[in-house]
């Protein structure tokens, strides 16, 4: 939020403590696109030099590779990148973009991918997409602040949202979670609104198959 100093002294400690684990090529993979720009790109400017993957283009490589398998339309499991995968019959999705991940970093295929792999889900766009998206507002730090004027920036995205039909926003990003959930939630005050705001990681989980006899896990550094 523009204390440039505190930015600083936290990343370069983080800058450090990362290091410390570089052993070899690591990847580190990221549910927040705040923290995928500021540790893959920001950091560079303090010393760190990191492999970092949004993990929209993570389940999109799992996918592609096999090591994650939904459900084909026919109840079984099967190929996933690209085609049908999983029964979320006649659920409809729109796709909120994070501007750290579509505006400042060009990632706007892959969640769409991973979403495009789930059978039976349809996508509705929503008006702003992509690098052209619409600010819920966490970026700009309005999740903490109160608006004296106007509608909350957030109460405009969901709108949007609303106006797709969708039953389903998906999000990419915790802090656009948040905002959406809670306009989602200002919206459908005294109405039977089923709206929900949920992430894609949660929506593609709804659909694996169930993990194969003498799969392989993956190998996680905490």
């Amino acid at each position: 939020m523009g204390n440039d100093y505190v930015f600083q002294m936290l990343a370069s400690g983080n800058v450090e403590t990362l290091n410390r684990y570089q052993m070899g090529e690591r990847t580190i993979v990221t549910a927040c696109p705040h923290c995928f720009n500021s540790i893959g790109v920001e950091y560079e400017q303090l010393g760190g030099h990191f492999r970092v993957v949004h993990h929209a283009a993570y389940l999109r490589e799992l996918l592609a590779g096999g090591r994650l398998r939904v459900i084909d339309a026919d109840g079984a499991g099967g190929a996933t990148s690209g085609g049908p995968a999983a029964g979320i019959e006649g659920r409809s999705v729109t796709l909120h973009d994070s501007c750290y991940l579509t505006r400042y970093n060009g990632i706007v295929d892959e969640p769409r991918e991973v979403l495009g792999s789930i059978a039976g889900l349809e996508l509705r766009e929503m008006e702003n997409r992509g690098r052209n998206t619409f600010c819920c507002g966490a970026g700009g730090g309005r999740m903490w602040m109160e608006e004296t004027r106007g509608t909350r920036i957030n109460e405009s995205r969901t709108a949007q949202a609303l106006a797709t039909g969708a039953s389903t926003v998906a999000t990419e990003c915790p802090f656009c979670m948040t905002m959406l959930k809670d306009g989602l939630e200002a919206a459908q005050s005294g109405t039977d609104g089923t709206v929900r705001a949920i992430d894609i990681a949660e929506l593609l989980a709804e659909s694996l198959a169930p993990t194969q006899p003498g799969a392989r896990a993956l190998p996680v550094i905490q």
